[in-house]
């Protein structure tokens, strides 16, 4: 029993957390309107860094500060850089259930990667999967005569940032603060908008705008504390299947906002990547349980 109250908790956590980020890309896409985007990174990066300082402060963090000092870092915040930008270059032209169906590769982008660049061992089931999980994103992209359109070849290349940023969150020692880092990548992002904003004329944001960019910070941060705290819940291979909520939530807010329906291969391609994604997973998890008993008990002789 407290095994299915710790699952349902972290269940609930990742449904909120997916909740949260749609809901933050779903108003700042609504200020994009308005506001150019190094304006916008500006304005978010320097209030969520204000929030998650006095955070730091309060629980006395800072005094790791050291631990945060080394490449596995500083190459973390670059993917985060490049993956918001070039994120919000896409959401600002594209539907966003588009781009939230497109953001589902990452996990297999990540299994692929991991083979690759860490030597990780990803037998012939899970490569199949992850191409026919690139298939449906092609689906999704839609590749014209000219080639693929700018905005969503920008959207996977968001992807490829997110998958560099979780390589390397793995690889980072478990004794690196998450609140330290948070702070970081505040930092970061409000830099990278200030760097942007130089050839941008900024407008004086009104009283809506700054409504809805200050409730899109607290929303960022409170996505990112209910997606660890749903790793820390419950049974991963419970919970991360959950993080596809968020394709929902972005089908509705697009159509409720927007008016957008998204057409008949762009839900075929977002069941084939949901699907593959929800595979790769598992057998990943199965691989694991098979693995542990042959790590705790070694062949003999």
């Amino acid at each position: 029993m407290p095994a299915l109250a710790d699952n349902s908790r972290g269940i609930i956590m990742m449904v909120l957390s997916n909740l949260a980020f749609i809901i933050n890309d779903t108003w700042i896409k609504l200020v994009s309107e308005g506001l150019p985007t190094g304006q916008i990174l500006v304005i978010r990066g320097s209030i969520s860094f204000v929030l998650i300082c006095l955070v730091v402060f309060a629980t006395g963090t800072h005094r790791q500060w050291r631990a945060v000092c080394n490449r596995l870092v500083a190459w973390r915040t670059v993917g985060e850089i490049g993956a918001t930008v070039l994120y919000l270059y896409a959401l600002f032209n594209m539907p966003i259930a588009n781009v939230s169906a497109i953001g589902q590769i990452v996990p297999l982008m990540t299994t692929a990667a991991a083979a690759v660049f860490l030597a990780e061992p990803v037998g012939w089931r899970r490569w199949t999967a992850i191409a026919v999980g690139f298939f449906g994103v092609l689906l999704i992209m839609r590749p014209s005569v000219s080639g693929f359109d700018l905005f969503s070849l920008a959207a996977l290349g968001s992807m490829g940032f997110i998958t560099l940023r979780d390589l390397v969150t793995r690889e980072m020692a478990p004794g690196v603060p998450t609140l330290l880092v948070v702070a970081i990548t505040a930092a970061a992002m409000t830099a990278t908008g200030a760097t942007m904003s130089l050839a941008e004329t900024w407008p004086i944001p009104d009283a809506r705008q700054w409504t809805t960019l200050s409730a899109a910070s607290v929303l960022l941060l409170f996505g990112y504390g209910t997606s660890i705290l749903a790793m820390r819940y419950g049974a991963m291979a419970v919970v991360a299947p959950f993080r596809y909520s968020g394709i929902l939530f972005a089908v509705i807010l697009g159509y409720m906002v927007w008016g957008d329906v998204p057409d008949v291969l762009t839900l075929v391609g977002t069941l084939i990547v949901v699907a593959t994604g929800v595979y790769t997973f598992r057998r990943e998890m199965r691989l694991a349980r098979i693995a542990e008993p042959a790590a705790v008990n070694p062949p003999s002789g």
